[in-house]
Parts: C-alpha cells; structure tokens; sequence
C-alpha cells in the first residue's frame, strides 16, 4: 500500500537515460576522486548523474543538459580544484530508453511471463503452478518500482538504465527462488501425498534454510558494493539488494500461499464439476 500511494503522489525520478543530459569527457594530469569531483560540482548547483573513469585515464562526466555557458563553469570548477584539465570529448544526448523502448521492455516483461507460466505448468503438470509463480515475480516487480518511487523522495535515487537491469535479475532471482519450493512439493506429494497445505508446510520447512544460505550470500556482497562501491553503483547496489530480499520473501509468503489457496478455491469447485484436463502427448496439465 505504501510503494502504491508513493507511486500514485511521487512517482519516479527519472534519470539522464530517460530524460537526457550531457555527456563530458575530461582528462587530468592525475587521478582525481570521484566523489570530490561529484560534490565539488554539485555544490555550485549543477547536476552530476554519474562520473566514472574510462580505459584510456579519463574520466566521463554525466550532467544535466548543459549550456555553453554551463559547460565553460563545470571546467573552471574541475580546474581550479584538480589544476590541469584537459577537454576530449562534449556531446548533449537524448534519452537512452525512449518510450518506444520502454513499450518493448512491459512487452518483453509480458512474453516472458507468459512463456514462464506455460513452462512452469507443462513440467508441475498444473497451471496453479506456473500462475502463482508469475504472480509472485510480478509482485516483487511491483514492491521494487514502488520502494524507488519512496527513495527518489527522500533521497534523490534515480531510475536509470541500471534499474532496468536490477528489476529484470528480480525477476530471475524471485521465479528461480520459487520454483526450489515447488519442486521440493512436488517430490513430497509423490512421495507422501496428502493435503497440499500440510505438503507444503513441510517444503517450506526443508527448503527454508538453503533459500536463506543462498539468499545471505548475495546480500553480503550487495551491502559491500552498497557501502564501498561509490555514487555511480550505489543505488544499482541498492535494487539489487531490495529485489533480491524480495524474491527471499514471496517464495516462502507469496508464492506459496497463492498455489494453496488456489486448490482450495478450484478444490471445492472440482467436487462439483467435471475437471478440465488439456493433454499433450503424455502429459497432463490440470487446473
């Protein structure tokens, strides 16, 4: 509820991949902080997205939309603090991700899903199956986009190209998380039968420790980029760090109750109907 009201009043901040800006590259007789340089002009008003430094000893500053004026400022500043600085290269871009591209990325979203869910319900012969997977991965989705709506607010965090990136790995990370579980039901309910509920607290119980093994070993290492990786990755860091926590969560308190409530409701439903069964070769797939 929270992530959806900050949507719904805040929305995102978008960063130069989106909204376009300037493109400076500048070459110093030394190597120079990235941080300082950051915030050396960010003190005299002009906005930095990122400065990194390339393989030839430069380094690649990412600003707002500059004007000749501007551009001639960001170089005193840099000059009078670093001394000698040198001008290669200065370009205003467009938009990285236009809305042409972002209509692509909700479709492949939209196709991927759906090839999941079809996949996921041919191997655990079910649809149940695949669908309460795919509503989990959307939920993460969903609960990531919405957690950036409330740090762009409060702390300024853009979304980028890398946030891009960071929501599709959420979306790998949550359904592979997810399909460990229902594997681990599916083995039981060969082996042992019985309620699904019962099933599948019993799977969640076996599997609980490897999911958070795994889980813990990938949280330590995106808190250290966090902390010690600079301004250019921090809030790349920071989604991965908050979808991979998120896929953690819905396997074991999304995706599962999802797929037991689901039996339940087609449950007393197939006592007084006839079951639809759609077969494939040998196999069956059930709702």
């Amino acid at each position: 509820m929270v992530c959806f009201l900050g949507l719904i009043f805040w929305g995102l901040r978008l960063g130069v991949d989106f909204t376009g800006g300037s493109v400076y590259e500048l070459k110093f007789e030394e190597e120079i902080s990235t941080e300082k340089a950051t915030n050396v002009l960010e003190e005299k008003g002009l906005k930095v997205t990122s400065v990194s430094s390339t393989s030839g000893g430069s380094y690649l500053f990412r600003l707002q939309a500059l004007s000749e004026e501007q551009k001639k400022l960001v170089k005193e500043i840099l000059q009078e603090e670093f001394k000698s600085v040198e001008e290669l290269r200065f370009e205003v871009v467009g938009p990285s991700i236009g809305p042409e591209l972002v209509k692509k990325t909700v479709y492949a979203i939209l196709i991927a899903a759906t090839c999941l869910l079809l996949w996921i319900a041919y191997q655990f012969k079910s649809f149940k199956f695949g669908t309460s997977a795919v509503l989990a991965m959307l939920h993460d989705s969903f609960i990531l986009i919405g957690m950036f709506s409330l740090l762009g607010f409060f702390w300024q965090a853009e979304v980028d190209f890398l946030f891009v990136t960071a929501l599709l790995t959420t979306l790998s990370f949550s359904v592979h998380d997810t399909i460990v579980v229902f594997d681990r039901i599916r083995e039981i309910s060969k082996k042992q039968g019985g309620e699904l509920v019962d099933v599948a607290n019993r799977a969640l119980t076996e599997t609980m420790v490897r999911s958070l093994n795994n889980s813990f070993t990938i949280i330590f290492m995106l808190m250290a980029l966090l902390l010690l990786g600079g301004t250019t990755v921090k809030w790349f860091a920071a989604a991965l760090l908050i979808g991979t926590i998120l896929g953690t969560y819905s396997s074991p308190f999304v995706a599962v109750p999802i797929l037991v409530s689901w039996d339940n409701i087609f449950g007393f439903f197939r006592k007084r109907f006839k079951t639809f069964v759609f077969r494939h070769d040998k196999s069956e797939i059930k709702f």
